[in-house]
């Protein structure tokens, strides 16, 4: 009677443990060094967004510049409003004749220069001196003007001046590594007084006539410029803007478009599905690709010149952990589907919606304002350590890259978008091709390293902290050295908290 008893508790006990056995499994993924290889250039740190263009005059906005182009060597920074009227470039006298101001522009571009990055010139909006519709103020704070303008002879002399003085003062070959894109989002239409970038009508038809005088005026002054469009929300009109191109004989040397990871399919794709925040930038970008590809010029350049996880200010998606793996995953999907991504933006020195209220609000940047770094910021310090060569791998949540030195570089994260449920995992890294028991450096972004969202929260959430708060936040959030460890037998065990990041470099 006993030993019946005793193997019954024996069987309740291991059905008890096997839904927490379930649990705790633990993935294995095998990171093979000697699978094919791919090139793999640093795209998605090659521009950053930013604030409009007279906000490039603050010390707050080159400090932050500074501090991502230190962590990311970033090349170019685009945009809006260098035409607008803060920067002063037009005016008119009192006979209707354009007046000429290139001070500021001189002072923004010199600025940019000398802390090492260069222009992506997004030539927008309408001065309101020249505008067809001077009450068309687009609804942010500063409030640009976007109507076409209201002569375009006197446009084509304002692009003329405008792209002759930067050659005067910078010299055709610096110019010619520059990009001009024409316009920002002429496309959206959001169904509310002042939310359009583009009041033109019909749009598409108003916009290729605006393309068409701008880019042939900037070749007029030096073929070598690069000119494109057509800057849309949403990856629209990139088939069409290539069509009207070739119809027209109109330059174009490289297309643009936008998208958000809240973007719908019903906007991007014209279709009812539900894709997920972590998949729908790299959905879009191979949309556009694939139509590139289908079209007349399949290897013209396709620039993602905005995206981020939001783009309606989401503290818990934009300024928190969750964009660690949300940025190491969009950058394994979107290989091979474009030249460059400019994340939206480096830094919350930025008053599209006013005068910023508080550090953390779900801003686009990777620096909160008062200079505070966020997880997004320190995300892409250590993806930076990724290498030049792409190695084959199957699984979804892993990029395992080969450096210039042979060094191995892999990143591994947990990705749960926002609303969903997800837990805490364990992986097995079993590697092939390298030692059995090679040293490792790891790097982390996660709950622990480097979220000063959450360390905010603690202090209080301070709207307005004081600089010893800003101190204490910079310094507790700054990531720590590596981890050093040895693999055993060619494996390693590798905890991730819920939207953990770490990235491993093979010593």
């Amino acid at each position: 009677m006993r030993i019946r008893i005793f193997a019954l508790l024996i069987l309740t006990f291991t059905f008890t443990l096997m839904p927490l056995a379930a649990q705790n499994t633990i993935e294995t993924i095998t990171i093979d060094a000697t699978a094919p290889a791919h090139p793999f250039p640093h795209y998605w740190e090659q521009m950053f967004g930013s604030g409009r263009a007279v906000l490039s005059l603050r010390e707050s906005y080159r400090r932050d510049l500074r501090a991502v182009h230190q962590i990311t060597d970033f090349q170019y920074v685009r945009f809006h409003g260098i035409l607008d009227d803060d920067v002063g470039v037009y005016d008119e006298d009192k006979q209707g004749r354009p007046i000429y101001d290139f001070s500021y522009v001189d002072q923004i571009y010199d600025g940019l220069l000398a802390l090492g990055v260069k222009p992506f010139v997004e030539i927008s909006f309408m001065p309101y001196n020249l505008a067809s519709d001077p009450k068309a103020r687009q609804a942010f704070w500063y409030h640009p003007n976007a109507s076409p303008p209201k002569d375009y002879a006197k446009w084509d002399d304002l692009i003329t001046q405008f792209t002759k003085h930067l050659v005067e003062r910078y010299g055709i070959d610096e110019v010619a590594k520059w990009y001009f894109e024409v316009w920002n989002e002429p496309n959206l239409q959001q169904n509310a007084p002042g939310a359009d970038f583009w009041t033109g009508t019909p749009r598409q038809k108003t916009y290729f006539e605006l393309y068409d005088h701008t880019a042939r005026d900037i070749k007029a002054v030096a073929p070598s410029l690069r000119v494109g469009g057509p800057a849309t929300a949403q990856a629209a009109w990139v088939g069409d803007m290539i069509r009207h191109a070739d119809e027209a004989h109109v330059p174009l040397d490289f297309v643009s478009t936008h998208v958000y990871g809240n973007d719908t399919a019903s906007n991007v794709f014209h279709t009812g599905e539900n894709i997920p925040r972590d998949q729908m930038v790299c959905r879009a970008m191979k949309k556009v690709h694939d139509e590139i590809k289908a079209s007349s010029r399949p290897d013209i350049p396709l620039i993602l010149s905005e995206y981020n996880a939001a783009y309606d200010n989401q503290v818990d998606v934009t300024d928190s952990i969750y964009m660690g793996p949300w940025l190491a995953t969009t950058i394994a999907q979107c290989d091979g589907l474009t030249k460059m991504m400019s994340y939206w933006t480096f830094s919350d020195v930025f008053e599209e919606q006013g005068v910023v209220k508080m550090p953390f609000y779900g801003g686009f940047g990777l620096i909160a304002a008062g200079n505070i770094p966020k997880p997004s910021f320190y995300a892409l310090q250590v993806l930076h350590r990724l290498g030049e060569q792409r190695i084959e791998n199957s699984n979804p949540n892993v990029l395992v890259t080969k450096a210039d030195n042979g060094a191995l570089v892999i990143a591994v994260w947990n990705i749960v978008n926002p609303g969903s449920t997800g837990a805490a995992k364990s992986v097995k890294l079993d590697f092939k091709g390298i030692v059995p028991n090679a040293h490792l450096a790891i790097r982390r972004v996660d709950a622990e390293h480097g979220d000063t969202l959450q360390l905010w929260r603690k202090m209080g959430s301070p709207r307005y902290p004081t600089q010893e708060q800003l101190d204490q936040l910079r310094e507790q959030s700054r990531l720590p050295g590596p981890d050093f460890q040895d693999l055993v037998n060619g494996t390693l065990t590798l905890d991730l908290p819920v939207n953990g990041l770490a990235v491993l470099q093979v010593m």
